[in-house]
């Protein structure tokens, strides 16, 4: 998954991508509720919008699709 979402990152350069390692930042992890990994917060605004816990590639994609056309 993680060369997918590098993949991502170069084709969406309109998209964010932050990676955060939840052991290591257990206090970010609890506040965005990560209990699987990985996991996948879409946030716009300030706001969380949507999440995919255990995402296959096709799903991620699809999710960002959905998110980068939404307002």
């Amino acid at each position: 998954m993680e060369q997918a979402v590098e993949d991502y990152a170069t084709m969406y350069a309109d998209v964010q991508f932050i990676k955060i390692d939840a052991d290591k930042l257990e206090v970010v992890a609890k506040e965005f509720m990560v209990e699987a990994m990985p996991t996948f917060v879409f946030v716009k605004k300030g706001k969380e919008v949507d999440r995919i816990a255990r995402a296959r590639k096709a799903e991620l994609k699809r999710m960002m699709e959905k998110h980068r056309t939404s307002n």
